[in-house]
């Protein structure tokens, strides 16, 4: 299954569902099949999602991040795709809806 994110300040993007849920928890949200996030509420999911990418900068093997989807062994570590990378659409969507003082919704 895929989730939409989408705000009125930005194009929209697709995610696979484990990606989505695992960004969704970091900034609190429940990874229903719709939802928002307030004009109010993304600055403090901004700082979620920068936290969390700070820890795992600080972990170097991807294996023990605090967001890990997935298992890998050692050989899978070069095509690890690491939480900054997942996170990067969310977090440039949520910046610019801020700008432009747009909410951020998501569906299924």
């Amino acid at each position: 299954m895929l989730y939409k994110f989408q705000s009125r300040a930005t194009s929209s993007f697709e995610m696979l569902e484990v990606h989505a849920r695992q960004l969704l928890d970091i900034v609190g949200k429940p990874a229903a099949p719709q939802g928002i996030i307030t004009v109010e509420q993304i600055p403090a999911a901004i700082a979620a999602i920068e936290s969390a990418l700070a820890r795992e900068a600080n972990n170097a093997p991807h294996n023990h991040d605090d967001h890990v989807v997935e298992g890998h062994a050692n050989d899978a570590e070069k095509q690890h795709v690491s939480l900054h990378q997942r996170a990067a659409p969310l977090l440039r969507m949520l910046r610019d809806s801020l700008a432009e003082e747009k909410d951020v919704t998501w569906s299924t």
